[in-house]
Formats: C-alpha cells, sequence, structure tokens
C-alpha cells in the first residue's frame, strides 16, 4: 500500500508561507535599527574626537544631543547599547579634560542620572516593542481612528446633528465618548461615560469605542445596551462600569427609541410649547450586573423640535444638586437654540458643566 502525501507537503508549504513572510519582515525590522544605530554611534565619536582635539571649544556636555536623539529613535531592545556606548564615550571625554574640577564631576554626574532616565523609560515601553517617537504616532493614529466614528453621519434633508466633546483635563483622551452609524433609514447613536475621567478613562473609552462601533447598527435597537453590559463583564476590570444612552431615530417619520444605562436623561424640546422635557428611560449602569433590562422611552422629532442627548459632566458640579444643573443646562439650551442649532452643542459644553470632569453633548434637530 503506497501513500500520497504531496497534498499534506503542499498543505505544509501553504501554512509555513506566512510564517517565513513574517520572519522575513521582522529580520528586515531588525536591520533597520541596526543601521540606525550604527549611524547614531558616528556622532558620539565626532564629539570625542572634537573633545580630544580641542577640550576648551568643544565641551563633552554635547553628549547629551545624542542620548535624547537615542531616546527618541532607538528600540528599547538596542537603547541600552547606546547608552553603555555613550558612557564610554563620556569616561574619554573626561580623561582628555585639561583639568578636572568638581564642577566637571557634576556635569558627568548629570549626564549619567540623564542615562538612567532614559533607560527607565525605555524599560517602561519595552512592553510596547517600539521606539519612543514611533510608539507615540501608533498610539496617536490609533485614537483618531477610532474617534473617527465619534462624528455623526451626515443625515438626510431637513435633519441636523452635531456634537462636542470636552475632556477634564483638556487632553485629547477622555472618558467621555460617541459612537454613530447609519443604516438606510434611520441613525443610531450612543452617547457613553466611562468610569474616571481624563486620560485615566481614555485608555478604556478607547477600546469600548470601538468594540461598541461594532456592535452599534449590527443589532436589534433593544439588544444594543444587552449585548454592551455583556461585553463590560466580560472584561472583568477592576472599575470597569460606564454608563450610557443608546439612541435610535426613523428619520422619515422623526419617531425614536431612548435606553438608558445609568446615565442622565435625554431631553426633548417641543418647539410648539416652547420648554424642554425629559425623557425617562431606566436601567443599570453597564458592567456591574448580568441579565439587565433597559426601559425603553418613545417618542418623535417634530419640524422645529430638538433632542438633547448629554454626559453627567454637564449637569454635576461639586456642592450643587443634579437637578439644579440640569435645570440650569436646559435653560441654556434654549437660550443657545434661539441662536439657531448650527455649532449649539460646542457653545453648550464650553459654556455648563464642570471643569473637574468630562463633558459630552449631542443635539439632534429637525428643520
Amino acid at each position: 500500500m503506497s501513500t500520497d502525501v504531496r497534498p499534506s507537503r503542499a498543505r505544509a508549504s501553504e501554512v509555513s508561507a506566512p510564517r517565513h513572510t513574517v520572519r522575513r519582515f521582522a529580520r528586515r525590522g531588525a536591520y533597520q535599527d541596526t543601521k540606525l544605530l550604527l549611524a547614531l554611534s558616528l556622532l558620539p565619536l565626532a564629539i570625542v574626537v572634537g573633545v580630544v582635539i580641542s577640550p576648551v571649544n568643544v565641551p563633552f556636555t554635547s553628549l547629551m544631543v545624542p542620548l535624547l536623539l537615542g531616546s527618541l529613535l532607538l528600540t528599547p531592545r538596542l537603547l541600552p547599547y547606546f547608552c553603555v556606548y555613550l558612557f564610554g564615550a563620556l569616561m574619554v571625554s573626561l580623561a582628555a579634560q585639561e583639568s578636572v574640577t568638581l564642577k566637571t564631576y557634576g556635569a558627568v554626574g548629570i549626564q549619567v542620572l540623564m542615562c538612567l532616565i532614559v533607560l527607565a523609560f525605555a524599560l517602561r515601553r519595552q512592553r510596547l516593542g517600539v521606539a519612543g517617537a514611533i510608539g507615540e504616532s501608533m498610539f496617536v493614529d490609533l485614537r483618531d481612528r477610532i474617534l473617527q466614528q465619534g462624528g455623526i453621519p451626515e443625515l438626510a434633508a431637513g435633519w441636523h446633528a452635531e456634537s462636542a466633546l470636552r475632556s477634564a483635563g483638556g487632553t485629547p483622551f477622555a472618558g467621555d465618548f460617541i459612537v454613530a452609524c447609519t443604516t438606510p433609514g434611520r441613525l443610531h447613536l450612543v452617547v457613553v461615560d466611562v468610569s474616571g475621567k481624563g486620560e485615566e478613562a481614555g485608555t478604556r473609552a478607547l477600546l469600548l469605542s470601538g468594540a461598541f462601533g461594532g456592535l452599534l447598527g449590527a443589532l436589534p435597537p433593544e439588544q444594543f445596551l444587552t449585548a454592551a453590559n455583556d461585553y463590560l463583564l466580560r472584561q472583568d476590570w477592576d472599575e470597569g462600569f460606564a454608563t450610557a444612552v443608546h439612541l435610535t431615530l426613523d428619520l422619515d417619520d422623526g419617531s425614536f427609541e431612548v435606553r438608558s444605562a445609568g446615565h442622565p436623561p435625554a431631553a426633548l424640546r417641543h418647539a410648539g410649547a416652547g420648554r424642554w422635557g425629559v425623557l425617562t428611560s431606566e436601567g443599570p449602569v453597564l458592567g456591574l450586573m448580568p441579565d439587565a433590562d433597559f426601559v425603553t422611552a418613545h417618542g418623535r422629532i417634530g419640524h422645529q423640535d430638538a433632542l438633547l442627548l448629554y454626559t453627567d459632566g454637564m449637569v454635576e458640579e461639586p456642592r450643587r444638586d443634579i437637578d439644579l444643573g440640569l435645570d440650569r443646562m436646559l435653560g441654556e439650551a434654549e437660550h443657545l437654540l434661539r441662536g439657531g442649532v448650527e455649532g449649539a452643542a460646542r457653545r453648550m459644553v464650553d459654556a455648563l458643566g464642570s471643569r473637574d470632569d468630562d463633558r459630552a453633548v449631542v443635539v439632534i434637530a429637525r428643520r
């Protein structure tokens, strides 16, 4: 009996091909890093030569320049070798000095301390595995790509929607985020407030905005908060809860559904009555309990009406009742909307709320 093993070999070749490709790119990356290390090594060498020839005109403190460049460009794997090389260059430069004083030793000590600080930061970056500048650009690119989901898509004629977001520390990272998408004839939108504020909540907000962006519009509206709650429970974070308000809007007749998960209530302005009404929709905070139920509030946005969604940073301030904050926000919203809905969200988030908390506002109006 004979067995044909050629198909198996072919399959093995197909499986191993991607691995060879990955290894080839890894080797190419290591080769580029080594070339960069060699290029940077020329600068300390030139400085040492200058110090030896003319120690008066070429200060050995110039070695701080290649140290700074290395901390920005080299990977954590190569940076320790470069620091050892710089230390050797520093010792040669010290030996070339015509006179060594206490001030000279102080300058040497500062450079050694800077090397240690750079190495300490390199160890912290080692989990990322890329150089500082490259790692920062990767993280910023990731942040920008995910936060693009917070932009509200252009709606059909007769509708206007806009959002505004401010973080507690004024940084681009915030614990509040907005995700929106459209399906034929519908707008799906969720406003989320992650536990914590500013940069401490920003990483969780980035992760959740990507996950919620995948769920939004892909599930029936009544299942979205349930799926989001299950996702948060699976993360098993120490501080892994969030509040959210979820909107599904029919762009043909203006009818909508709002579901809340421990979030401040949405508000609807009826143009005919000229006042705001609060939409009661109750549900538990996301990430705290399984099998949660979320009550649905129904309504309709008529012509000249407006719907307002926001986070608690807009209505909560120290030593002030949240109901007073809500009344103040709705009063300010009424005043701002009289000047037109364009730019109303930005004006509201700049004028209201606590500067010590993240703030987000969404305004949806029908012309």
